[in-house]
């Protein structure tokens, strides 16, 4: 833990002058000086036109208010709720935007392209640059996006000609751990539940794994039971192939590794898996049982969580103002997903939350971070996922009907980084989604089922308009209702529940109900003949989506 207790950045060579300049008061962003492009946070490259002539340029210290988020839920030491993040843009390049906290000012009066100006905290070696309003009452438009949303189509690659890796494999086996809060168990033990019911589930035995994928590995407190390490320490499965790590669209990510090594020959059957204990894992460190790391933060968090930005909820919502302030989008608009959801899971014996939710109750739930409600934010569980990829000429042959992989999306078009990227849609959506539809001749008008990841509702109403089930900004006409992504609607939409009441497993559930429905073992919840789904993952960034059939 740093000398005063807070979350503090690391300083090195390469960013001091970023974290120091409140020595003077004066603020300096990286410069190219042959663009004269402004870059944060800091590169070795230009990220504009990719020179290397770089220096250290003293900006104003002005900047427009592009985005906040009134924080009431979450807290770190040294910064105690209710406290206001923001997004800034500075004036002399607005592409430059600055995750920060406003001081002295009265959250009521904030509004969409306000001046800002710098004032710096000073704690220990780092001088933070916080904002606060000037007395200039105009308001500017917020900056464009790089790309904007309706370009993003034209920016995928073509197709290379010839074979789809995505033909090679299929999905053969699922397995769930029982699921639930707080259950105080070891997470290893759920995994290997998960795993085993999917190995049975599939027809197959231990012997049979020849491979293993997940997501993040072994990183994340409370996120993972220690990722291939720690299961193959459990299983001895001795794998040909193995892959784990948090630089992909979480489950997904893992899966679409397995479907490459299997195309690749390396593997027959790949067992992924997903497990999260975030229940226990924050119950055990309230009861001072686990003990939170200290230290200094270093990339890609060091520019965000310094300043209370310790949530995805936290720039989720601050996007979700923005597309609000755009289109009308309505917090009613992310209602409609919540009580979907919630209507769904009381047709769901394993979903966490069943109760019946209206409108009212949606609307006057406790804010965790404005605009995002209690109802908006996914439920924290203990629980494990497993989903086995087999060869596809050897799928046909084993327990059950073998799901096909139809087509994936994974191009990556906007900047990744959470504060520099798309400013009015979940950031990586739209390039991912339109790189899915490029991979194959179904259209959205095709797909019986939506699996659509819901960390937050926003994140389903992203995913809604960048697959194409509505124009994007015409999401508020689509939801109003809920008529439209009922069981029984134009596109049926996580009918187990989703993250919101089933429970938070990072996308890996959504990829579960999928098969469920495909195979139409889903009861009560089943989605009449369901022979096409759509499952999307990833939270923020980055993300993906997977294109999912069954044989007629």
């Amino acid at each position: 833990m740093t000398e005063s207790g807070r979350i503090l950045p690391e300083v090195t060579p390469w960013n001091e002058f970023y974290w120091t300049a409140g020595r003077d008061g004066v603020l300096r962003i990286q410069q190219c000086e042959s663009c004269q492009g402004l870059i944060h946070p800091p590169q070795p490259v230009c990220n504009h036109c990719r020179s290397r002539d770089l220096a250290i340029a003293e900006v104003s210290g002005l900047a427009r208010l592009i985005g906040f988020t009134i924080n009431t839920q979450f807290g770190l030491p040294g910064i105690e709720p209710p406290y206001v993040i923001a997004h800034v843009a500075l004036v002399e390049d607005p592409r430059v935007k600055l995750t920060t906290r406003l001081v002295d000012v009265d959250p009521a009066e904030l509004k969409l392209g306000q001046e800002m100006s710098v004032v710096f905290e000073q704690v220990e070696d780092v001088w933070f640059p916080l904002f606060t309003r000037t007395q200039a009452s105009d308001l500017t438009e917020l900056p464009p996006d790089e790309e904007p949303a309706e370009r993003i189509a034209s920016l995928i690659r073509p197709r290379i000609p010839g074979h789809k890796y995505e033909e090679d494999s299929a999905i053969t086996g699922i397995g769930y751990s029982k699921i639930g809060r707080r259950q105080l168990v070891n997470p290893l033990s759920l995994t290997v539940d998960a795993c085993e019911a999917a190995v049975a589930d599939a027809g197959l035995t231990m012997a049979d794994i020849d491979g293993l994928s997940t997501y993040p590995g072994s990183l994340m407190a409370g996120m993972g039971e220690g990722g291939v390490t720690a299961l193959e320490s459990a299983l001895r499965i001795r794998p040909s192939w193995y892959n784990g790590g948090g630089e992909t669209f979480g489950p997904g990510g893992s899966v679409i590794a397995a479907m490459m090594a299997v195309s690749a020959g390396v593997a027959n059957h790949v067992l992924c898996f997903r497990t999260l204990w975030q229940s226990t894992h924050e119950t055990l460190m309230r009861a001072g049982k686990l003990h939170p790391g200290g230290g200094r933060v270093q990339a890609p968090m060091e520019h965000v969580l310094p300043y209370g930005a310790s949530s995805a909820a936290h720039t989720l919502a601050m996007t979700a103002q923005r597309h609000m302030h755009k289109y009308g989008t309505t917090r009613e608009t992310l209602g409609w997903i919540a009580l979907n959801q919630r209507r769904n899971a009381g047709l769901n014996p394993t979903a966490i939350y069943r109760d019946p939710m209206t409108m009212d109750d949606y609307l006057s739930a406790r804010m965790i971070t404005t605009p995002f409600g209690l109802y908006d934010c996914d439920v924290p569980c203990d629980a494990s996922i497993a989903i086995i990829v087999s060869r596809a000429d050897i799928a046909k042959d084993l327990a059950q009907p073998p799901i096909r992989f139809e087509a994936a999306g994974t191009q990556l078009v906007e900047r990744v980084e959470w504060d520099q990227s798309t400013t009015t849609h979940e950031p990586q959506v739209v390039g991912p989604a339109a790189h899915l539809w490029s991979r194959s001749a179904l259209t959205p008008a095709d797909v019986d089922v939506a699996l659509l990841y819901d960390g937050f509702t926003f994140n389903c109403l992203s995913w809604l308009e960048g697959l194409g089930f509505c124009g994007i900004g015409e999401a508020k006409d689509f939801l109003d209702g809920g008529k439209n992504i009922a069981l029984d609607g134009i596109i049926p939409l996580n009918p187990h529940g989703g993250q919101l009441s089933h429970g938070r497993t990072h996308g890996m559930g959504l990829m579960h109900e999928a098969v469920v429905q495909l195979r139409g073992a889903a009861g009560d919840r089943q989605v009449a003949d369901a022979k096409v789904a759509v499952v999307s993952s990833g939270g923020l960034t980055p993300a993906g989506a997977l294109l999912l059939t069954v044989d007629s």
